[in-house]
């Protein structure tokens, strides 16, 4: 009886590990996929356009340094405001 309660708890324990957070592999994959997304859709490319969108920048930036948690915030929020859909987080 005891084995199988000490069984169970190693199961718990490892099932609770697999949902762990997520590698920086895995959040600057994310970073890129987002920021593609608004290069592909939000970027206005007419004359007069008022330049690069100083968000998208700042986002590219804070991936770029690591800052993944505040880039992918910034590309969401981004992507939200121009009514722009991005598929959920896969981790």
């Amino acid at each position: 009886m005891r084995a199988a309660c000490i069984a169970c708890l190693i199961l718990l324990i490892a099932a609770s590990s697999a949902r762990a957070q997520p590698t920086n592999e895995q959040l600057a994959a994310r970073c890129a996929e987002l920021g593609a997304i608004f290069d592909r859709y939000g970027t206005r490319r007419s004359e007069g356009s008022g330049g690069p969108d100083m968000i998208r920048l700042g986002a590219g930036i804070d991936c770029q340094k690591g800052r993944y948690a505040q880039g992918i915030k910034a590309l969401e929020d981004l992507l939200s405001r121009n009514r722009i859909p991005y598929p959920p987080a896969s981790y």
